[in-house]
């Protein structure tokens, strides 16, 4: 789970170093947005072959894996003189987190108990927000001090070091049977052997279509509004450092809706009833926040704000949750959270650039809040077509 927050530091050093690379690098807001997106490039294209592929090779190593990518892409970083440079290891930084994200929910379903996987997976959707958090709030201090490169570099070098614990702590994973594929007896790893059909299984079923969906109409229009609140701030005359630590905040609070769905799912609360209130609470807020007429009350549009993203946290602790029970069974689990990390960075990857053009179409941010309307009505839309699901952990699958 620490291994994921070192993860997500990684996609929030972003927003508070744009004003840096907007004077360093000349980059535009349209490359800005763009900047904040890359990362989910190879999540939006690879999700599912990813987690498809982890299930295989053994999701302790897909976990190392990613973060040493995470550690060579940084490092290289610091290097870049271009926002195109810039862009491309940010793809491969994405990849990285790929990595790292997929495996960890079929981590915990083996290291915990049944009846503690509801808990501990509202804890895990929780990584995003807690990383990009302490990224925003330490970010700005530490861009001011040595550079936005100074900022890769630390990135880097604290990612290193939660790669030795987690080889040096976490479970090896078990010895993967071969199977046979010829009558001579020759065998190959089962990796190979069941890829496509892992694949087939969870893509041929509808619920994993559905939670996959429902977490992109999330994703999109979280991370279009935290991730220009930086710059909504800076063009509101907020100093750099507080605009971060406002920020850091609206990300922090996320936190609670994430640890409060595993609680509430632990205590029988339906999936679909907190999916409910997170989509009609973040439509709300984003409607507070941005529209016009609240203008003159920007305490309100802050608190409306702090709501969204906190009320909102119930959306991915019980989409994490449901990923687990509809996986088709226990060896499609990664392959079922892939493909809702797939269409999940899809989502973060739309939102911002499209966010940010209609923002300059229009002169300013006051149209954002019918574009997270409309992705919190589609939402809404899919959460009605779920099966129903009881919060109650049953027994795991034979």
């Amino acid at each position: 789970m620490l291994a994921g927050v070192a993860a997500a530091m990684h996609i929030g050093k972003m927003p508070p170093a744009i004003p840096a690379l907007q004077a360093t690098l000349d980059v535009s807001l349209l490359e800005a947005g763009f900047l904040l997106s890359a990362a989910q490039l190879a999540g939006m294209l690879l999700g599912a072959l990813l987690g498809a592929l982890a299930d295989g090779v053994g999701l302790r190593r897909s976990l190392l894996a990613g973060l040493a990518l995470m550690v060579v892409a940084s490092l290289a970083g610091m290097l870049a003189t271009t926002a195109t440079a810039l862009l491309a290891l940010r793809v491969l930084e994405g990849l990285g987190v790929l990595l790292v994200a997929l495996p960890v929910p079929s981590l915990l379903r083996r290291l915990v108990a049944p009846a503690l996987l509801a808990r501990h997976l509202g804890w895990w959707g929780a990584y995003m927000p807690t990383g990009t958090a302490l990224a925003l709030l330490g970010g700005p201090a530490v861009i001011h001090s040595v550079g936005w490169q100074g900022l890769w570099g630390a990135l880097s070098a604290l990612t290193a070091a939660m790669a030795v614990w987690v080889w040096r702590t976490v479970p090896v994973d078990p010895p993967r049977t071969p199977v046979p594929v010829d009558p001579g007896g020759g065998s190959v790893p089962r990796a190979a052997a069941d890829f496509v059909g892992r694949l087939r299984e969870t893509l041929s079923r509808r619920g994993p279509w559905l939670v996959a969906l429902a977490f992109a109409m999330y994703s999109s229009q979280w991370l279009a509004v935290v991730g220009f609140l930086p710059s909504v701030y800076a063009q509101a005359g907020v100093d750099v450092a507080a605009a971060g630590a406002l920020t850091a905040l609206v990300c922090a609070v996320n936190v609670l809706g994430n640890v409060g769905a595993g609680q509430l799912l632990h205590r029988g609360w339906s999936p679909q009833r907190l999916l409910c209130v997170g989509f009609v609470s973040m439509a709300a807020c984003a409607w507070l926040a941005f529209h016009p007429l609240t203008t003159p009350w920007p305490t309100l549009r802050y608190i409306a704000c702090l709501t969204f993203s906190a009320v909102g946290g119930l959306i991915p602790g019980s989409l994490f949750y449901l990923a687990v029970r509809v996986a088709p069974s226990d060896r499609t689990a990664s392959t079922t959270v892939g493909w809702m990390q797939q269409c999940s960075s899809s989502g973060q990857f739309a939102g911002p650039p499209v966010v940010a053009w209609v923002a300059g179409r229009v002169g300013g941010w006051h149209w954002t809040w019918a574009l997270t309307g409309m992705a919190c009505a589609l939402g809404m839309l899919l959460v009605l077509l779920l099966p129903r699901q009881s919060g109650t952990e049953q027994q795991p699958r034979a």
